[in-house]
């Protein structure tokens, strides 16, 4: 299977996003999890300050390896567990591997990308346009 313009561009987001230690870490812990955990939580499982922790959280989250849901005073964070059954997929697409599953970009989505606008970041995006 050849490999478009469109799914290249997705899925080198998700290496770039899985190119910080810092963010695997935070994945790791949030996949190993037994329920979803507050940035506190995951700041005490991990030799990371807070604000770094939450900006990591806010990456993993535009690029669709993680779910937030505000309760409360608090969000807690889950991984997206569609994006980890097909991320070992779209690498063994890309090095020419028949896929074990169906590898589309579509499987990790961001929630607003998957029809949940509500979930959709509020202000400016990395490059700096209001979004």
């Amino acid at each position: 299977m050849e490999v478009d313009r469109n799914s290249a561009e997705v899925w080198a987001s998700w290496f770039r996003c899985l190119g910080d230690p810092s963010r695997v870490l935070l994945l790791n812990c949030l996949a190993t999890a037994e329920s979803p955990m507050t940035v506190g939580e995951l700041v005490g499982r991990v030799d990371i300050g807070q604000s770094t922790v939450s900006h990591h959280l806010k990456v993993l989250a535009e690029t669709g390896f993680v779910h937030s849901e505000r309760r409360a005073n608090t969000t807690l964070f889950r991984v997206n567990e569609r994006c980890l059954e097909r991320f070992p997929s779209a690498a063994e697409l890309i090095m020419g591997v028949l896929p074990r599953y169906d590898p589309t970009p579509s499987s990790c989505v961001a929630p607003w990308q998957d029809g949940h606008p509500q979930d959709r970041p509020r202000g400016r995006s990395r490059t700096g346009v209001a979004r």
